[in-house]
Parts: C-alpha cells; sequence; structure tokens
C-alpha cells in the first residue's frame, strides 16, 4: 500500500511558546494542522505564519531533501520519495496521503510545483481538506495561459495580440509567428516561472525555440501545449497582487516591479513601480480586480501585464498563487499575505477594503541563486560551507530594513535537483534611494561560500547608473550586458578601500599576536606601548603589487595604500567573516574574509571574490623574479558547465561545426540549457551519451586540435 512506502518521523521538537490559538475573528476555530506541500525557502516562509497563528505544520519531503531546513522547522515531516521532483513534490497520491496519515486538515502549496495543479485541488477538496489557494475553476480557467487570455479579454482587460490556440507541428510555428510578424514568444500554455518560454526573432530561433519550450514545458509541468504571440519590444513587468474572498469581495495591493529577468526568470523585483502614476495604478488595478472576479477568485493571486513606455499596458499572465516576490508587497502593505490566504480559505471575510491599502515606503528583492554570472549564470551546486545572512541595521516604518528568506543553513546542500534559489534577499527604506543602499549593505556583508552565487552580479545592478535612476524594462540585462556579465569592476577608490581592510585585518592579526607574544614573557609591572605600525606589499589576484601602511595610536588608525590615505573611524569585526568599517566620509565598508593562508586572504568585496597576497619588502623584490603559471587550454573541449542531465547530442564524430552552432543540451534544476561551441572545427570524439548524468568538467565532445 501507499501509505507503506511513505516513511514518517517527527522533526526537531521547537517551543510553542507564545503561540495563539488558531481562531478566525469571528471566534470560529481555523486549522489544527497545516501540510506544506512544498520545500526549501517558500516552505519555510509559510510554517512562520502557521507557527505565529497557532498552527502545527507537516512538512513533506524527498529523501534529498531529509535534512533540510523546513524539515527542520515543522512539527512533523514525512518523506514522500525519491530525489526527483517527478518521484516525490508531484505525486499527488503521496502528498495526499501524508496529509491524510498525519491528519493535516488543509494544504499550503507554496508556489511551484503542485501548487497551480487544478487536479491537486479537486482530490484534497474530495478529501475534506482544504487547499489554501483558489478554487479548482479559477485554478483551470487561469492555469491555461491560453484560455486565461480569451477570458481576459471577454473581462474588458487589455491583451496581447496573438494565436489563442494550440500549436502543434513547426510548420504552424512558422505561419502563425509571420503572421503575428516576429519577434514572437513561444510560450507554454501550462508554464511559468520562465520555464517554457523562448523568444524567436526569425524562422530559425522560432523553430529551434519551439522544440526547447515543448521539452521544457513537458518536463516541468507534464503538459507540453505551446502558444505563440506577439512579443512586446523592451517593456516593463508589472504585476498587481490581488486579494479575493468568498463573499464577493476584492482588492488590489500596490504593484511590483520585475522587470530585471534573465531568460524570462526574475532576478530583481521593487515595490512600488518608479514610474508608476496613481492614475495608470487605479487604472491596472481595476482591470486586475476585474478578472479576479470575472473567475469567481478566492485567495491571493497575480495578475501580470507589461507596460510600454508610452504607459500601454497589456494582461500577460494570472497566477493563481502566492508569488515569489510576495515579501516587497507585505513590506510596503504591512499585510501578511500567507495568514490572508489561511483566513480566505477557512471561509473568513477580507479584513481589508480597497481605501485601507496604502503605500508605507520602498522596497526591493534580489533572488540569490547558487549559479555563476561569469559562466552565462549557470546552476551551481554542492555544500554551504560558510553562510551567514545579513541582518537589520535598522527600523524603518515599524519594520526591519532587511528581510532574508531562505531554505538553508551552514552546511547543508544546494542539491540538483530543484531550483536554485539560495533565498530572497529584501531590504527597505523610506525612499528608493534608502531602499537600494540597504540592499548594498546587506549583498555585502552575505557570507556565501562553498558554491558558486550571483551576489556578484546582483551587487553590480545596485550601482548601475540606470538602476538607480529607475530606467529599467525586461530588455535591462541583455541591453546592458549583451556579451555576458563579466564581473563587478571596483573603481580605483573601491580598491582602495577592499586593500586597506585587507591591510588592517592582516596588521591587527599581527599585532595582538605580538602583544599577546610580549605580555606572556613581560614582567608584571612593565607597560606596553599600544601603538601598530606595519608596511607591507599587497597584489590583488595577479596584478599589480600596491605599497601598503597602515598606523594606528589609541584607536586612530590610517591605512595609506600607494600614497593616497584611507582614513578609519571605526571597524566591527563581530559578525563572523564580516570586517566592516566606518571611513572618515562616512561611507560604509564590508570586506568578507573568508580565507586565509599564510600570506594570503581570500577575500570578498561588492559580491566579488578576490585574492590578497600580503609580502614584505624582501618577498616582494623576489616575487619579481617568478614566472607565472601558463593557463590550460581547454578549446578543443566542450565540457560541462554544470552536474546535469545530458539531453541531447547534435553533432557526430566526423561532423564540423562552426562557431555558435548549438553541440548539446544540458538539463539541471529544470532548465534546458544549449550548449554551442566556441570555435569552429571537426569533431573528434564524444565520450558520453544522451540520457547520461554529467559531473561539472566533464568532457561532452572534443574537437580536433
Amino acid at each position: 500500500m501507499l501509505s507503506h512506502a511513505l516513511r514518517r518521523y517527527y522533526a526537531t521538537p521547537r517551543s510553542l511558546h507564545g503561540l495563539r490559538c488558531a481562531h478566525s475573528d469571528g471566534g470560529h476555530k481555523l486549522f489544527d494542522k497545516i501540510l506544506v506541500a512544498n520545500r526549501g525557502e517558500i516552505a519555510c516562509r509559510v510554517m512562520r505564519t502557521a507557527e505565529r497563528m497557532g498552527i502545527r505544520t507537516v512538512a513533506v519531503h524527498s529523501e534529498a531533501d531529509r535534512d533540510a531546513l523546513h524539515v527542520r522547522n515543522a512539527n512533523e515531516a514525512v518523506c514522500i520519495g525519491p530525489a526527483a521532483s517527478a518521484q516525490s513534490y508531484l505525486v499527488m497520491d503521496r502528498v495526499i496521503e501524508a496529509a491524510k496519515m498525519t491528519g493535516a486538515n488543509a494544504v499550503h502549496p507554496g508556489y511551484g510545483f503542485l501548487s497551480e495543479n487544478a487536479l491537486f485541488a479537486k482530490r484534497l477538496e474530495d478529501e475534506g481538506i482544504t487547499f489554501i489557494g483558489p478554487k479548482t475553476f479559477a485554478i483551470e480557467a487561469m492555469g491555461d495561459k491560453i484560455h486565461s487570455k480569451k477570458l481576459a479579454r471577454e473581462a474588458g482587460v487589455n491583451t496581447i495580440p496573438g494565436f489563442l490556440g494550440e500549436v502543434h507541428d513547426n510548420e504552424e510555428v512558422l505561419k502563425i509567428a509571420n503572421e503575428i510578424g516576429y519577434p514572437v514568444m513561444i510560450k507554454a500554455s501550462a508554464g511559468g516561472g520562465g520555464k517554457g518560454m523562448r523568444i524567436a526573432f526569425n524562422d530559425k530561433e522560432a523553430i529551434e525555440g519551439f522544440r526547447l519550450s515543448k521539452e521544457e514545458a513537458k518536463a516541468s509541468f507534464g503538459d507540453d501545449r505551446i502558444f505563440i504571440e506577439k512579443y512586446f519590444q523592451d517593456p516593463r513587468h508589472i504585476e498587481f497582487q490581488v486579494l479575493a474572498d468568498a463573499h464577493g469581495n476584492a482588492v488590489y495591493l500596490p504593484e511590483r516591479e520585475c522587470s530585471i529577468q534573465r531568460r524570462n526568470q526574475k532576478v530583481i523585483e521593487e515595490a512600488p513601480c518608479a514610474v508608476m502614476t496613481p492614475e495608470l495604478r487605479q487604472r491596472m488595478g481595476e482591470q486586475a480586480v476585474a478578472l479576479a472576479k470575472a473567475v469567481g477568485y478566492q485567495s491571493a493571486g497575480t495578475v501580470e501585464f507589461l507596460v510600454d513606455p508610452q504607459q500601454n499596458f497589456a494582461f500577460l499572465e494570472m497566477n493563481t498563487r502566492l508569488q515569489v516576490e510576495h515579501p516587497i508587497t507585505e513590506y510596503i502593505t504591512k499585510l501578511d499575505l500567507v495568514e490572508h490566504m489561511i483566513r480566505i480559505a477557512a471561509g473568513e471575510k477580507l479584513s481589508v477594503t480597497q481605501s485601507d491599502i496604502g503605500i508605507h515606503g520602498w522596497a526591493i528583492e534580489s533572488r540569490v541563486y547558487a549559479e555563476d554570472p561569469l559562466r552565462g549564470f549557470l546552476p551551481s551546486v554542492g555544500r554551504l560551507t560558510k553562510y551567514r545572512e545579513p541582518q537589520p541595521t535598522s527600523e524603518v516604518l515599524g519594520q526591519p530594513n532587511v528581510r532574508v528568506d531562505s531554505g538553508v543553513y551552514e552546511g547543508g546542500e544546494i542539491p540538483i535537483y530543484y531550483d536554485p534559489m539560495i533565498s530572497k534577499l529584501c531590504s527597505y527604506g523610506e525612499t528608493r534611494d534608502e531602499a537600494i543602499a540597504s540592499m548594498r549593505d546587506a549583498l555585502d556583508s552575505y557570507v556565501i561560500d562553498g558554491l558558486r552565487h550571483n551576489i556578484t552580479f546582483l551587487r553590480a545592478v545596485m550601482d548601475h547608473e540606470d538602476f538607480i535612476a529607475g530606467n529599467t524594462s525586461t530588455k535591462f540585462i541583455e541591453k546592458e550586458y549583451p556579451d555576458g556579465f563579466h564581473g563587478y569592476p571596483l573603481s580605483d577608490q573601491q580598491k582602495r578601500n577592499m586593500i586597506a581592510i585587507g591591510a588592517l585585518a592582516y596588521a591587527e592579526e599581527k599585532f595582538n599576536g605580538r602583544m599577546i607574544s610580549d605580555r606572556l614573557g613581560a614582567d608584571a609591572n612593565d607597560e606596553q606601548e599600544e601603538f601598530l605600525n606595519e608596511s607591507m606589499f599587497i597584489r590583488v589576484n595577479d596584478g599589480e603589487y600596491h605599497n601598503v601602511n597602515v598606523s594606528a595610536d589609541f584607536g586612530e588608525v590610517v591605512v595609506s595604500v600607494d600614497g593616497e590615505r584611507v582614513n578609519v573611524q571605526s571597524v566591527d569585526n563581530s559578525v563572523p567573516h564580516v570586517h566592516s568599517a566606518v571611513l572618515d566620509n562616512d561611507e560604509h565598508v564590508a570586506v568578507q574574509l573568508l580565507a586565509r593562508k599564510p600570506v594570503e586572504y581570500d577575500v570578498v568585496y561588492c559580491g566579488t571574490r578576490f585574492a590578497l597576497r600580503i609580502l614584505n619588502e624582501r618577498e616582494h623584490t623576489l616575487a619579481s623574479y617568478m614566472k607565472p603559471k601558463p593557463k590550460p587550454d581547454f578549446s578543443s573541449l566542450l565540457v560541462a558547465p554544470m552536474p546535469g542531465k545530458l539531453v541531447s547530442v547534435a553533432v557526430a564524430v566526423g561532423d564540423e561545426v562552426v562557431e555558435g552552432q548549438e553541440l548539446a543540451v544540458v538539463e539541471a534544476m529544470k532548465m534546458q540549457n544549449v550548449l554551442r561551441a566556441g570555435r569552429s572545427g571537426k569533431v573528434k570524439a564524444i565520450p558520453v551519451n544522451a540520457g547520461e548524468n554529467l559531473s561539472l568538467d566533464d568532457v561532452i565532445v572534443e574537437f580536433d586540435s
């Protein structure tokens, strides 16, 4: 029987002290126990609200997630299968059996997985278990992107021109794409989260996009239906959160802008939008509510729009679930959206009206991913050998200026099987500038080591002049980094600041060691002179050496870098691995010291890792005679840029290929990644076969030298 396949155990006990009973405002009992049918940060997020409301929680997990944070945070946990999502988190029978086994009388699906699966919601209803989300008919209506656009048009919502039907083959794809006119967006009808979507500017890209979108949609959603619509050039992506109950009440919340995207996957979001007017907000919000009412929506949902530079807008899709980026809406509205979902599911009326909802401050969310921005943002997996989340440094309008929604911990792993998100880092301020400044500081003090991550890219965006000015669109990354992201370029002053803090850390360590040694051998009556004076040469990575001097006398610290003074007002080393300093211009600088070798520090500054090699004068002189190591040549190899599954190989031994030609497709973390030839040449060997699992840097194709 299925129940025997499930293995149940209780998570680490947690104190329930201080929790209030889960009663509705009218005195009626809410849910005794909620099963969270998800993993990672969103599962932890739902559990926090449930705990505050006095509701016990059940986690479900795969074998790979046995030690995951959401399992630790739940009151109970049930293993529902092997690592692959298709054998665990997507298996309705096992999730429902877990709910019945544990006595959960409600299920919150989070986002992704089964969150927008109408059959799952219906089966829970049939079992007498409440689905914390919209009713089945609304999920069906909005979950089918083709049908949803027809309904939106009927409800008077502005829509994007396109073919509102399923396309079946290459011939039909080309016919419809040419009728609409390039560029076009090829999309999965059941899609979401940027999966199953491709932009095509010509016939060749349309055929390739159709194939990849269909494969990706089938793997992610089990539904490979594809449709085509006109692609908006250079729009903003703006969405409205709606809340609706079973009593006919519905409201819209202030907008979120989600324009900074990569491969149609949101990366940075903010609320509100920098160019929104009150009039446009009302028009878009009212259309969002009209659509929600047209489908009898009951829960939290999101209506997404594209907005062109002339502020014309058109409906994109409705997500019938809690959005990834919901925390920034919670910041500016001071509403707990998860609590509202729970109360609506229990049959309560909305506790807010449209006139109650205002905008309080500004919030920004950065999605922190385990991926390598210097290698085309390819996913990274591994163990978090060091992990420290940034902490709030102030309170703004009654709320902390930093919030981290995560589902990981130091020593935990980012597995290959799931989305590579590490956390959602949110900042908050009274103004947009304050929110940006808080985000910079938070990114600089966010300690992540053991795998690649995208903090250096997020940090670069925070300093980009167009982002600061609010000049963003869905083409931002493509336009600003047309040849890919090649790192955060430090200014001369930033480099001096980094060198100064690294030198100060080294000098303090050396000085403290000397003081301890001197005191151990000194007479008790001897006076100790607390004076620091260290000279050194520091090389950044494999670049030039810098002449550095650190001097300090009773708290006054001056660091000279190549003759330029950097005055340090104060230093805070209370956070492990983070050296925070305030300079004499009140500039705050945070440098992470992640590894210490005899004469070298591995440091992170502005999200970028550097090696600081520290030498005395004699060592510096001798170093000038050392020859640099030659770099290995991988130009004749195509290697796996990340662990994953080799889906297909598009060439054979003996084939002549040209630069840019597709060679293989690797699936990792639910995304299909096309690998192309970096140069022209002849295929010499293909040591792997389609269907095999790949490790990082496994050779896929070898070319003649």
